[in-house]
């Protein structure tokens, strides 16, 4: 039952598929545009710290995403610089993007990648790590490293995100297949029906049904008739019936058995080829013309 219901079911999979990708892509494309604007605003750095020199013919090289968090800003020549400069030009620039407020900057010696100099933002003032400027740093050649703290908003609402549409697709495929499972078994149970001449019998809701007309019957009328029903032209006797219908309610009435037997005679009677004969001195018996 349940491998049919899943059947009915395979479409569902491919929506969760769906909606799962359309989720990690835009969570891809969030990580992109992270990264454009590091790299915008750090060659913007590299740009400004040139011109401070008044050089306006050396080249900034391509910023170089170094591992997730971390970029590399290379210069075409050699260079010398304040590092008062270069704390205010950062700051002035990133002030103005949406790059993470906390990060360290190094000044870094290209060919022994010594740190010739090095601050530290952490977000409030007090609690920022910077040297002294004034001493400029001699001409050599420089690369400056950018090493960005988490960001505690952005990639958090990705994955929030990402994972509530998540949980939301699985509680609503969990909820259809309740709902279909449900509706499966709701049917699967009305079809257990015995046919009973032109009647259809349906134990399980107390009803007879005999083309589109419906025959309700009494909980006692349904459990003498499944009775008869097991028993086919076979003769069942007044103690069984008795017993079985009336003795697990702890009362039994003389004439009950008969009174039923006759209201189900009258609910059958539309159909010639059903009868229900007494069996005088013994009890009753349902028989069918084959």
């Amino acid at each position: 039952m349940l491998v049919i219901c899943i059947m009915k079911l395979k479409w569902i999979p491919y929506l969760l598929v769906a909606i799962v990708l359309c989720c990690v892509s835009c969570t891809k494309t969030e990580e992109t545009i992270s990264e454009k604007t590091a790299k915008v605003g750090i060659r913007s750095v590299g740009n400004q710290l040139l011109k401070v020199q008044n050089d306006t013919a050396s080249l900034v090289l391509p910023v170089v995403r170094q591992s997730k968090n971390v970029y590399k800003l290379s210069f075409e020549n050699s260079l010398s610089f304040d590092p008062a400069d270069l704390n205010a030009i950062v700051s002035n620039v990133f002030n103005k993007t949406p790059l993470p407020k906390a990060y360290v900057a190094e000044v870094l010696l290209c060919e022994t990648q010594e740190v010739a100099y090095s601050f530290q933002i952490i977000g409030k003032a007090e609690e920022n790590l910077i040297p002294c400027g004034g001493r400029i740093l001699p001409e050599d050649c420089y690369t400056i490293q950018f090493t960005f703290a988490e960001d505690d908003t952005a990639p958090k609402q990705d994955t929030t995100l990402f994972y509530s549409l998540v949980f939301l697709v699985l509680a609503f495929l969990a909820f259809v297949f309740y709902s279909r499972y449900t509706a499966y078994h709701t049917e699967l149970k009305n079809k257990k029906a015995t046919n009973l001449g032109s009647f259809s019998f349906y134990p399980e809701q107390n009803k007879l049904v005999k083309a589109a007309q419906e025959i309700s019957l009494t909980q006692k009328e349904c459990e003498l008739l499944a009775i008869f029903v097991a028993h086919i032209n076979q003769v069942v006797k007044r103690e069984e019936l008795t017993k079985r219908v009336w003795e697990d309610n702890g009362v039994i009435v003389g004439r009950s058995l008969d009174t039923y037997i006759s209201k189900l005679r009258k609910k059958l009677k539309d159909d010639a080829s059903i009868k229900i004969t007494n069996v005088h001195g013994v009890g009753y018996k349902l028989e069918i013309e084959r």
